[in-house]
């Protein structure tokens, strides 16, 4: 199959929620709303990425970072698409965007009941870290939520 690989824009946001929703192992928050990834589009512009077939839209990344490090979110691919590569092509054009930034170190977060996400990136070369405990917590309350 023939992709086109482009930068992700706001316009795409529809389709790409669409994939987002009908894809296993994404959990999508009120982080994930138009308003939310315009800004982190624009916060990090030619750093996401969408995959085309013709004008169908079938894959899809999010790459920011902070100065210092990086994170890839919700690569999702359509399940007739998978297999074949464009998942890796994805990532490695946000690697090397992020490589010109002067980015030395990118993480990814996945659900630890997603094997199957697990697979795919330990075949890339990504290392799980043990040592480490992901914890988070919205501005506005109180309360955190610990995943240790």
């Amino acid at each position: 199959m023939r992709y086109t690989i482009k930068a992700m824009t706001l316009a795409d946001y529809d389709e790409v929620l669409e994939l987002w929703q009908r894809s296993e192992g994404v959990g999508l928050s009120e982080s994930d709303t138009r308003t939310e990834i315009g800004k982190f589009l624009n916060r990090n512009r030619g750093m996401s990425f969408v995959a085309l077939e013709g004008r169908s839209l079938v894959g899809a990344i999010l790459c920011g970072h902070d100065g210092r490090r990086a994170c890839l979110y919700h690569l999702a691919v359509a399940p007739l698409h998978r297999r074949n590569g464009l998942g890796t092509k994805l990532v490695h054009r946000c690697l090397a965007e992020l490589k010109k930034a002067g980015i030395s170190r990118c993480n990814v977060f996945f659900y630890v009941k997603n094997a199957q996400g697990e697979r795919f990136w330990r075949k890339l070369g990504w290392k799980k870290r043990s040592e480490l405990c992901m914890a988070q917590r919205n501005v506005g309350s109180p309360q955190a939520e610990c995943s240790c």
